[in-house]
């Protein structure tokens, strides 16, 4: 384009006001050969062709120098023996660039590999743990014979592996047999079968996490697998373990050109889009290894095979490896990334023949362009042009990138935003959920003061009767002169007001609205007071109590007023449940062991069947008859417990009625110095 702009400026410049004919196209400026140069001379500006009847600028070119004919094809070949000289030397330093920049490029492609495997296995990590939280699961693993239950339970695993999209869920008792699995309906399904071999079943178990790839020994698929460890209350009754499917990766790396493998830390090729190097090993593995390889199973030690490929260093972060097999020998650029958290090294494999055969090609364009010293200025000016294009496109690109980094960064801002505001309303929320177990609270203690009204009447009604009695008599006394009888009648006045004065100080202290504050307690204490705060409604009743009572006391975490509460609602159920016995036995026994103390209340009624059990302690459910409970102090009960950190449970005795537990944590030595200190 410059140089046919440049003719038309010298052509307006042609004298007599007459341009030279332009129905054939002029040579470039500046080359004429000697042949031409005679027809050169013409008269430019006449209207005439030059000899052949073509037209030329109107700047004549310079004569070139002269030279020899017979120097020329020495020239040639000298010039053309250096440019094959140099360009052999530079081939290698050439292709290594290509290869390199080849490498460079596919970074991109392993990042986006590599951040596809970390978001699957990030994103099913979470997943055992909120499976295990399911009830159902408990129960199977306490009833695993149940024929109602465990159907249902692997009815609603399977349900789940498709809803979640992974390969199979399955769970374990803490022996590692599966009771449970989504497979349930498969030939090779995972019921019956022991997996106590496998590092994620122990590592549940003993770090409350577990992780581990390897091949199925059932299902003959490769896959990583989550394990969490099954709770029942503070106890672990198993494990449920989740299978990440891993073909869907290789087979969408299969569609690259290149190839991926994922290693393990022995070195062993677990994912490839190669099957044939599908556990493959890079390097020998120790013996060691070995034997846990065999004892985990993880591998089949038959299919394990050497890969034969040496690796030779060639840029940072990039090295090339040459694999040999039957088929013959293939080169390649190697990029790699870790994923710390699987113990995976990921390794991206560019063949590198077609960035070597791009770099001889593009060393011979060079040669011919130096051979043509005209296309080499074309050349250039296109290379010029590209490269401009190039920084365009990366500088669009760049710009791109931030505004999405911009509208990235502005949808996280909104995001933590509303995400503050939600943790904002749930602590709102919680602080009502509080007030209102609190106002529960206080309510069930009325309600249970209402329940013993009429017993506390009798309770002070005695003793008012036997004071008046006393204060007749004292008077009589006085009368008669007999002052030694009506001291005796006063002091006798004086024990009875102390006592009417003792259970209204154990009333004030039940019906106070407790501390949210969670502190040592006297264990015994407590006990006292509620047995105290009970003895008019058990006399009322008839009940026989039986209490073994250990002689120190035992302090226990928990708040003492709550704690009176849990234990006059368990009093209460059990003379509730005895209501038709014509003398009611409660028993009361403590045990400590471990750190842990435990207060079993006992009754002799009818015992709990299966569905009571299962619902005691949620909210409104009462065995009671209609009128006489609302089913809201045991739920309460088990909250004030759990908020203790302790565990409220019920079972049936094996010689008839039930028997309710409240285990705490015994309190730390230095908390009872300071209260005895006080």
């Amino acid at each position: 384009m410059g140089r046919v702009t440049r003719s038309r400026s010298l052509e307006e410049k042609v004298p007599y006001g007459k341009t030279c004919d332009r129905t054939k196209a002029a040579p470039p400026f500046g080359i004429i050969d000697r042949q031409s140069d005679d027809r050169a001379q013409c008269a430019i500006g006449s209207g005439q062709s030059c000899g052949d009847g073509a037209y030329f600028p109107v700047m004549t070119a310079r004569r070139p120098r002269p030279f020899t004919i017979s120097r020329l094809p020495r020239l040639l070949l000298l010039g053309l023996a250096l440019m094959m000289l140099a360009a052999l030397a530079v081939l290698p330093r050439v292709e290594r660039y290509f290869v390199i920049q080849t490498a460079m490029r596919e970074e991109a492609t392993l990042r986006l590999a590599t951040q596809s495997l970390r978001g699957a296995l990030a994103r099913t990590e979470v997943l055992p743990g909120l499976l295990a939280e399911r009830p159902i699961l408990t129960r199977i693993l306490r009833d695993p014979d149940n024929q109602g239950l465990v159907p249902y339970a692997n009815e609603q695993l399977r349900q789940s592996t498709l809803t979640l999209d992974v390969a199979d869920i399955w769970v374990m008792d803490a022996d590692g047999l599966t009771i449970a699995a989504s497979n349930y309906r498969r030939d090779k399904s995972f019921v019956g079968r022991r997996f106590d071999y496998r590092p994620y079943f122990r590592d549940a178990i003993d770090n409350g996490r577990g992780r581990f790839h390897a091949l199925g020994t059932t299902s003959g698929q490769r896959g990583y697998y989550f394990a969490a460890p099954i709770l029942d209350g503070t106890e672990i009754v198993g494990v449920i373990a989740v299978k990440l499917r891993l073909d869907d990766f290789e087979a969408a790396w299969r569609e690259s050109d290149n190839t991926v493998l994922v290693t393990d830390q022995n070195a062993v090729v677990f994912l490839s889009d190669r099957e044939d190097w599908r556990f493959a090993t890079l390097r020998a593995i120790p013996d060691g290894a070995l034997e846990t390889i065999a004892a985990t199973r993880q591998y089949p030690l038959d299919r394990l095979h050497p890969l034969d490929a040496t690796r030779e260093a060639l840029a940072p972060g990039h090295d090339l490896v040459t694999v040999r097999a039957p088929g013959g020998t293939e080169d390649y650029v190697t990029n790699t990334a870790l994923i710390a958290s699987a113990g995976w090294q990921v390794m991206l494999l560019t063949p590198t023949r077609p960035a070597i055969l791009q770099a001889r090609q593009s060393l011979a364009l060079a040669v011919l362009g130096l051979m043509f010293a005209g296309l080499v200025a074309v050349l250039y000016l296109q290379r010029r042009a590209r490269l401009v294009e190039r920084l365009e496109q990366q500088r669009r690109y760049r710009e791109q990138l931030e505004r999405r980094v911009a509208e990235r960064t502005a949808d996280l801002n909104d995001a933590n935003a509303r995400l503050m505001q939600e943790v904002e309303e749930r602590k709102s929320t919680e602080d009502r959920l509080r007030r209102t177990q609190t106002e529960l609270v206080q309510a069930g203690k009325l309600a249970a003061l209402g329940q013993m009204s009429a017993a506390l009447s009798h309770e002070f009604n005695q003793p008012l009767a036997a004071v008046k009695a006393y204060a007749e008599n004292a008077a009589t006394f006085l009368d008669r002169d007999r002052p030694a009888e009506a001291r005796d009648n006063i002091g006798l006045i004086s024990q009875m007001a102390d006592r009417m004065a003792s259970i209204s100080k154990h009333l004030r202290n039940f019906a106070r609205r407790p501390q949210d504050k969670i502190g040592a307690v006297p264990l015994l204490a407590v006990l006292d007071d509620a047995l105290e705060l009970m003895a008019p409604k058990l006399k009322a009743a008839g009940a026989e109590l039986r209490f073994d009572r250990p002689r120190a006391e035992i302090q226990v975490m928990g708040g003492r007023v709550r704690l009176q509460q849990v234990l006059v609602n368990l009093l209460s159920n059990a003379l509730d449940a005895m209501e038709h016995h014509a003398t009611p036995i409660i028993e009361i026994t403590v045990h400590s062991a471990g750190g842990r103390h435990r207060v079993d209340v006992r009754d002799r009624g009818p015992g709990l069947d299966d569905d009571a059990l299962a619902q005691l302690f949620d909210p409104f459910f009462t065995t009671k008859s209609p009128g006489k409970g609302l089913g809201l102090g045991l739920s309460i009960s088990y909250n004030i417990v759990r908020d203790f950190g302790g565990t409220l449970a019920a079972r049936n005795h094996p010689e008839g009625g039930a028997v309710f537990s409240v285990d705490l944590a015994a309190a730390d030595p230095d908390t009872q110095e300071a209260i005895a200190a006080q």
